[in-house]
């Protein structure tokens, strides 16, 4: 449920928000579905509950029908998840994958930590203990899954380290929201939500594998 706010007058934004709560207005742009913005009005300094369980697993069941489609199956597909809670989302589309195509994708998971522009580049492929790519990534088609799209750093990050493995045919970028405030020219293909946010406010996604429970909820400030 959402946390209880006292509304002094009824405000257009917060009809529209109230809307977008209630049921998923799809819009089609280019080549793969995307949601309608969730606008969080000017509810400063409160907790707002964007996403439930069931609708993470609504927006995780649609990026993996995106991906079948845009794909045309799973030849050369594999997934690698940003640490920490993309590792989580890519083994849940992996599961979809499976349940839909009854073949189990490659999938991994990537720290990149070390190659943040605010670190030095030690060497061109540095161990990092939380980095598990079994897999040659030559020629694949490479899915980065991450759970929030901020400023774009993490993602340059993860392309940087991922480079470093070999050399993928192609790589996209899937994430359960976008929050926008991107500093750096990168989008993802496929993405749960949309949210419109201050750059002050934090958007946090729980996961029941880290964190007991589904949830994605943005904290005012």
């Amino acid at each position: 449920m959402y946390a209880a706010q006292v509304i002094p007058q009824i405000d257009p934004r917060e009809i529209g928000s109230a809307f977008h709560r209630a049921g998923a207005e799809i819009a089609k742009k280019g080549n793969f579905w995307m949601e309608t913005n969730y606008d969080i009005g000017e509810n400063m300094g409160t907790i707002n509950i964007v996403l439930d369980s069931a609708d993470i697993d609504r927006k995780l069941q649609r990026i993996t029908r995106e991906i079948l489609e845009e794909h045309k199956g799973v030849e050369n597909l594999t997934l690698i998840g940003i640490q920490t809670r993309g590792v989580y989302l890519a083994k849940r589309i992996q599961s979809s994958i499976k349940e839909i195509e009854g073949i189990e994708v490659p999938t991994g998971e990537m720290d990149i930590t070390l190659y943040r522009d605010d670190w030095t580049r030690i060497s061109l492929n540095p161990v990092v203990k939380t980095t598990n790519i079994s897999f040659s990534v030559d020629g694949k088609q490479i899915i980065l899954v991450d759970d929030v799209l901020f400023t774009g750093r993490t993602t340059r990050a993860a392309m940087d380290a991922l480079i470093d493995f070999g050399r993928p045919d192609r790589i996209e970028l899937a994430v359960l929201v976008d929050r926008g405030h991107r500093e750096l020219p990168i989008q993802a293909n496929y993405v749960g939500i949309f949210v419109k946010t201050r750059r002050s406010e934090t958007v946090n996604v729980l996961l029941k594998e880290h964190d007991g429970e589904d949830k994605v909820v943005i904290d005012g400030k």
